[in-house]
């Protein structure tokens, strides 16, 4: 296959569409540093959204957290959202509270018939995860899993050179994602509290690798395996490693590890029946990547520049809500996570093989 036309533009926005409709306004729920650190720079640099709402657990934080955003209008507590206050003032929700959390906010959100953008893993349950899909359902309201990683540019072009048979048929699959947790967070942050986050390892930094092969492959799981291991105190009680392998179909295996106690680190490597696919930095969001295309025909390999996958992934998600597009990955795409890692700690704990 001609490799120039998917190569040569990898940074290209495959899923804009002009539009002279205003910017989404978007409220922001839960001011975490990732909000404030990421999501809010993200927006205020978007060119599709603006950030109008801010809610939090009182007011005074939220007005504390506005006095550095320009464009914020209105700043609420959570119970003030949830009573539908200043729901004049913004068109879409993101929701970025721990996991345990999210249901309540999607739930007030589709009442109030706002679009949503709800941080992953979905939920801290499969349970939560399915109420949250049937609320936005039920009120007819779009429901976005924000899976950044998935309007990465390179990510996109590595599933395009993937359908295109750019390896041949994909026959084995390797990813890994680790950092070093504890030096940002302390020990008793939500993500390690199991009843908030569901799980620490797998959901938290497994999903990504797990979820991009799924992006990649145009495929589901239909069996895992999976162990787990905690070797530091603060640990106690849920997980710092693991590895796990998802069998796809046609007989595609994955092998993933992850780590919240090992040198920052991500990469997927897809090795097929006519070469290898590798792309390297691919899980944090201002990292440099590399994709490296190697074949019989040829070699390639590109650094470009990095982008902000926040930024990227916002406005994705508004460009679509300015279109009367559903954003994708819907919710239903975020439940076969759930549900996946649900098995996967199932597959942990019984040391057995456990079909999805």
């Amino acid at each position: 296959m001609a490799l120039d036309g998917v190569l040569d533009d990898v940074l290209t926005r495959d899923w804009e569409r002009p539009t002279d409709e205003d910017p989404i306004r978007v409220a922001m729920v839960g001011l975490g540093w990732w909000t404030r650190e990421q999501a809010i720079p993200a927006v205020a640099d978007a060119t599709a959204c603006e950030t109008t709402v801010l809610v939090s657990s009182s007011t005074e934080k939220a007005e504390s957290v506005a006095a550095d955003v320009d464009t914020v209008t209105a700043t609420l507590s959570y119970q003030q959202f949830h009573d539908g206050a200043a729901t004049d003032r913004y068109d879409a929700v993101y929701v970025c509270t721990p996991n345990a959390l999210h249901r309540e906010y999607v739930e007030s959100a589709a009442d109030h018939g706002k679009a949503v953008l709800c941080e992953k893993p979905m939920a801290a349950d499969v349970a939560d995860a399915e109420a949250m899909v049937q609320s936005c359902d039920d009120a007819d309201v779009p429901l976005m899993v924000a899976y950044r990683v998935q309007t990465e540019p390179i990510t996109r072009r590595a599933r395009e050179l993937v359908r295109n048979g750019a390896v041949g048929e994909v026959v084995s699959v390797l990813g890994h994602m680790s950092d070093t947790m504890l030096e940002f967070a302390s020990e008793d942050s939500w993500r390690l509290d199991p009843d908030l986050a569901g799980g620490t390892t797998v959901n938290d930094i497994g999903i990504y690798p797990l979820n991009t092969i799924r992006f990649v492959l145009d495929a589901d799981p239909q069996a895992v395996y999976a162990r787990t291991e905690a070797e530091q105190a603060a640990y106690e009680g849920t997980d710092e490693h693991t590895a796990f392998q998802l069998e796809f179909p046609d007989h595609v295996l994955a092998s993933c590890t992850a780590s919240h106690s090992a040198r920052t680190a991500s990469s997927l490597r897809l090795v097929g029946t006519d070469g290898e696919l590798t792309l390297e930095g691919l899980f944090f969001p201002q990292s440099e990547k590399v994709l490296r295309l190697s074949t019989d025909d040829a070699d390639r390999e590109i650094h470009p520049d990095p982008v902000d996958q926040m930024r990227e992934e916002f406005d994705y998600f508004a460009n679509c809500l300015q279109r009367n597009r559903p954003p994708e990955p819907d919710g239903r795409h975020g439940l076969v996570d759930m549900r996946v890692i649900d098995a996967l700690y199932e597959s942990a704990s019984t040391g057995e093989r456990v079909v999805v």
